[in-house]
Parts: structure tokens; sequence; C-alpha cells
């Protein structure tokens, strides 16, 4: 996994978070819940560079 890769996915892990808590602190559950989609995203593309990166060595 490149460096990019690894600060991009970890990005949007956060962006996720903020949005996750912030929608909880506002009892907005949209947002809430497109916080998780995009840590859900983050958690998949990490795992997909895994993959690819055991598939290299």
């Amino acid at each position: 996994m490149g460096l990019d890769d690894k600060i991009k996915n970890a990005a949007e892990d956060a962006k996720g978070k903020t949005k996750e808590g912030v929608g909880s602190a506002t009892n907005d559950k949209e947002l809430e819940n497109q916080g998780k989609g995009d840590q859900a995203k983050s958690d998949l593309k990490n795992a997909g560079e895994k993959v690819k990166d055991a598939f290299k060595h």
C-alpha cells in the first residue's frame, strides 16, 4: 500500500468519524449514517490494498 493511499484512507476514515459524531450529537441520523458509510468505504479500501500487497510479496 502506498503512502498516498494510506493518507487518503485515513483522511476518509477521520471524515467519517467526524460526520458520525456530529450526526449523533445533533440527532441527525442521515449524517450519522453517511459517516458510518465513509468509514466502511475506508475499511474496504484498506482491505483491498492489503490483498494487493499480499500478492506483490
